[in-house]
């Protein structure tokens, strides 16, 4: 059977089902079906794809993902944000779009607490875009920081993405968690700059206003009692990783006591809240289990029927080069962004992309980090971006997609930008893997 038919055959059936509203892992599960009895020959080929149910989720690389959601599930119920919040807005002081730069900061801190997007993005949101817009901040300047801030928790580890990303690509885990660390900042750099620009553009875009000023003792004491603890928390995740102290998942066990610790000092634990936050980290846990679990035999059928050699093979028959090759597989990554979310993006993909990637012989590490930026702009891309319609549940009746869209648009080009510093000068992601 030619590769062309089998590559439009699995690729085509997963997005039609998908189209059709069916959820990604059951439209995995109803493709894998079809293309087991097309290519298996029948009935073995379902008892292969049961036998891989329990196989692709005991990977070991997999525990961190759990107790990662716990960790930030956990510090999001209990409120503990509210303090480090209160930190930085006395830290800050009287700069103008000073609550765009709070939002940038709160951003860069909970994406090392949390681990999610969405939760980032949810949170900050709710908190600070009623306030600025109270201040008369024009929208791109309220809803702009929070989306890109929001965003930043897909690379500043602990990445829940990241981890799944390793596990489902055969990537180092600890190596491409410990990766974005330094692209984190960078980007948080570049939004502030960004800010700041704005800012210049146009000065009554962010007002200014008096605020009450406070002394240099005041503002040690909020930091130390709301943001250094958070800093050990990022040393028992990010830190035990470098200094070759953990791996990833005792990393993530020793987050989880920690912010359990917090918890006790705030006086905020309740079991209501440890609950809770298991309860959320079991649902999310459960369907991405599902998911590999299809996105395994998929991976499988792709290569068995010919489709992944065929098509690695068309690829690398053109005349370009690797970073050409690269540029057409952000660009794939985006254009699917419009229309899917990461996980459904990353487990069509990945089983083309990584073949590839090792025929190149790429760094997986840094390959896997351009990646995971590229589906980091998925979150904001319209007309799907999932971080724009919790945006649209945030902002005043009748704010529309296309407002929040031209928002996040300035933050989506500072991430390709990076993107391209990275593919120019690989030591921004390999840097600090290479102290492990």
């Amino acid at each position: 059977m030619p590769w062309e038919f089998a590559f439009a055959f699995l690729v085509g059936s997963i997005l039609v089902l998908m189209g059709l509203g069916l959820p990604v892992a059951f439209a995995f599960f109803a493709a894998n079906i079809v293309g087991l009895y097309v290519f298996f020959g029948g009935a073995v080929g379902v008892t292969q794809m049961v036998s891989n149910l329990s196989e692709a989720v005991s990977t070991y690389a997999l525990t961190p993902l759990p107790l990662f959601l716990i960790m930030g599930s956990l510090f999001f119920r209990s409120g503990l944000g509210d303090g480090v919040f209160r930190a930085l807005d006395l830290c800050i002081g009287n700069l103008k779009a000073r609550l765009s730069y709070v939002v940038l900061a709160a951003g860069a801190i909970f994406g090392a607490l949390s681990g999610s997007s969405l939760a980032n993005t949810g949170m900050m949101g709710s908190l600070m875009v009623p306030e600025m817009l109270k201040r008369d901040y024009k929208p791109h300047m309220a809803f702009g920081p929070v989306l890109g801030a929001g965003g930043l928790a897909v690379i500043i580890p602990p990445s829940s993405l990241a981890v799944l990303l390793g596990s489902l690509a055969q990537i180092d885990v600890g190596a491409l968690l410990i990766a974005g660390a330094v692209p984190g900042l960078l980007l948080t750099a570049m939004y502030a700059a960004l800010i700041r620009v704005q800012t210049l553009i146009d000065p009554a875009a962010a007002p200014q206003y008096d605020v009450a000023r406070a002394s240099l003792s005041e503002k040690l004491a909020a930091v130390a009692a709301n943001i250094v603890p958070m800093g050990v928390i990022v040393f028992l995740v990010v830190g035990t990783i470098i200094l070759g102290i953990a791996t990833p998942t005792e990393s993530a066990a020793l987050g989880c006591a920690g912010v359990l610790a917090l918890l006790v000092a705030y006086r905020r634990f309740s079991w209501r809240t440890v609950w809770t936050s298991l309860d959320d980290a079991m649902k999310v846990t459960g369907m991405t289990f599902l998911i590999i679990s299809a996105s395994t035999t998929f991976s499988q059928i792709f290569a068995f029927s010919g489709a992944s050699s065929g098509f690695i093979g068309w690829i690398t028959g053109f005349d370009i080069g690797p970073m050409a090759l690269i540029a057409v597989m952000v660009l794939v990554i985006l254009i699917l962004g419009m229309f899917m979310d990461q996980v459904s993006m990353m487990l069509i993909t990945l089983p083309i992309f990584i073949p590839i990637a090792q025929q190149l012989g790429f760094d997986l590490v840094w390959f896997g980090l351009i990646l995971l930026l590229a589906y980091e702009v998925g979150f904001t891309t319209p007309p799907f971006g999932l971080l724009l319609f919790i945006m649209l549940g945030i902002a005043p009746r009748g704010t529309s997609l296309r407002t929040v869209a031209l928002a996040a648009a300035p933050y989506i080009a500072c991430t390709m930008l990076l993107i391209v510093l990275i593919v120019l000068f690989p030591r921004i992601a390999l840097w600090l893997p290479g102290l492990l």
